[in-house]
């Protein structure tokens, strides 16, 4: 599935164990097993230490401070947890959360920015924008190669946004520390409405908590943490939490897959293949202005290239060899090789046959990512360089520092990620004005729309990485054009690229660029 933005991690994190239980069963010489006072007995030992979610908010304060561009801050980091209720008062989800707050802010807290911010997936906690981005830490990466093995570089980010805005890193449930409570299922959580519901909820329960009702508030939200952000904007707005601003990163705002017959994607991620073939110098006349080069891309990619596609097989042969050989001038990749997919290489193909000369893959998430299959005759990639080569340093960072440095105890497992989550993900979505009517898939930018519509001081900013090829740029551009704003909304809405892929903060020169962009849009979208 081309659109989604699933990680693609196997590893599971497990901060604490519960103590090790006696074997009361059967001997394995044969012996008679235990008597069912024996069993009853090891069953409720067994149930009395089984790790469960705090029905009883939690919280772990700890006081740090650093040095930030040559200023020091201090601050309180906060772990713990959000009790979130139905609507009969029965608590139905423990949230865990990590909030970074500036001691003595100018003005107080209760007028400081608060942003909200988490990671996708579905079914990813909130642990790369934790330990990656713009919090008072950060784990240093060899992006754009793997990272080696432990001991990993954890230190002070002297690029954190925490002295413009106090931060608070929350967790889908179901990973991180979050979870279901009591009888209820975690599918209860797991579906676009359900998801952003729960958010919702979490979000509101922190302000109240914490007295931030007069703070300006945002929402941070990185890959299917778009398609959230999009739906709780307008979830939000509805039950009275106007936002400030909405910060998309890597954005994916339109959950319909492709499918064959359906070219839009095709048209879509044109430009990424030619910024990845740029990148690569696969260019038989590389030019030195890479945005311009993208300018020009795109104007190909919605002009003569979507002409030619919508034509289907009505395409006249002298057509379609010129638009084959425009597209092997754009994507490094021979004209035999274009004619033969029909003028329609998916990105699984354009992954393996970029660089199948020099026995290369190459990345998804970030396409400068290099790595190896078996053999090179294959017409995918076996699996994701730029996805393997940083899970095992994050994963670590968020282990370490949560349990030693944060103070926070428990007995449950961190979930990085979690499965099930995405493989039951409902992503039927209610129609917007659409009378309770849901659709099939998610057109999340919808929702965005109507939000800048009643809230017309909101403000968004798009965040996209040149060598996205899980989100690419254009297919961004492409749903957030297509919102039918008027003039005037339309002033609210900008973007800016960075030369990244899908975690843009990976990249220190990018980190610092998307810094200074943020902090102006928050500047804009909040002015003191």
């Amino acid at each position: 599935m081309q659109r989604t933005a699933l990680t693609a991690l196997a590893s599971i994190l497990l901060l604490s164990a519960a103590p090790a239980l006696a074997d009361n069963g059967a001997d394995k010489a044969g012996a008679p097993a235990a008597s069912n006072d024996k069993k009853d007995s090891q069953d409720d030992k067994i149930d009395a230490a089984t790790a469960r979610p705090p029905i009883e908010e939690t919280a772990s304060a700890t006081s740090h401070s650093i040095n930030v561009r040559g200023s020091s801050l201090n601050y309180k980091a906060t772990a713990g947890t959000l009790t979130i209720r139905d609507d009969d008062g029965k608590p139905t989800a423990s949230v865990f959360y990590v909030a970074y707050t500036q001691d003595g802010a100018k003005g107080g807290a209760t007028h400081r920015p608060v942003t909200f911010l988490y990671n996708g997936g579905p079914g990813s906690s909130s642990i790369w924008l934790h330990m990656g981005s713009i919090g008072p830490m950060r784990m240093r990466t060899a992006s754009p190669t793997a990272t080696g093995p432990a001991p990993y570089t954890f230190a002070p980010n002297d690029d954190t946004l925490l002295d413009k805005t106090d931060l608070v890193f929350i967790d889908a449930i179901g990973t991180g520390y979050s979870r279901p409570l009591g009888k209820t299922e975690g599918k209860a959580f797991w579906g676009v409405d359900q998801d952003a519901d729960a958010f919702a909820k979490a979000i509101t329960r922190y302000i109240s908590l914490n007295g931030r009702g007069n703070s300006p508030k945002f929402l941070f939200g990185e890959s299917y943490g778009t398609t959230r952000s999009a739906a709780l904007a307008y979830l939000l707005h509805q039950r009275g939490v106007d936002l400030n601003g909405v910060i998309l990163l890597s954005s994916w705002l339109n959950t319909v897959v492709e499918d064959p017959g359906f070219d839009l994607n095709y048209v879509e991620y044109l430009p990424t293949y030619a910024a990845t073939a740029w990148y690569h110098n696969k260019l038989a006349n590389k030019p030195a202005d890479l945005p311009a080069y993208l300018a020009e891309v795109r104007a190909f990619a919605q002009g003569p290239y979507a002409e030619a596609l919508f034509k289907g097989q009505d395409i006249s042969p002298t057509e379609f060899d010129a638009i084959a050989q425009k597209l092997s001038a754009y994507t490094g990749l021979s004209v035999d090789y274009v004619k033969r997919a029909k003028l329609r290489v998916n990105l699984d193909r354009f992954r393996k046959e970029l660089l199948r000369d020099q026995g290369r893959i190459i990345g998804r998430y970030d396409s400068r990512f290099l790595g190896s299959d078996e053999d090179t005759a294959g017409e995918a990639p076996g699996y994701d360089p730029s996805d393997t080569g940083i899970a095992g340093a994050f994963i670590a960072a968020a282990g370490d520092y949560i349990t030693n440095e944060l103070k926070y105890k428990t007995n449950m497992e961190y979930r990085p990620e979690y499965y099930k989550v995405g493989e039951t993900w409902d992503f039927h979505h209610a129609i917007i004005n659409g009378g309770g009517q849901k659709s099939n898939e998610a057109a999340v930018a919808l929702d965005l729309a109507q939000t800048l519509r009643e809230n017309p001081h909101m403000k968004v900013l798009s965040l996209n990485g040149w060598y996205d090829l899980a989100t690419p740029f254009f297919e961004t551009e492409y749903d957030l054009n297509h919102m039918l704003l008027d003039p005037a909304a339309r002033t609210n809405l900008s973007f800016a690229y960075y030369p990244s892929g899908h975690m843009v903060y990976l990249n220190p020169d990018a980190l610092k660029s998307l810094r200074v962009d943020v902090s102006h849009f928050i500047d804009t979208a909040a002015p003191q």
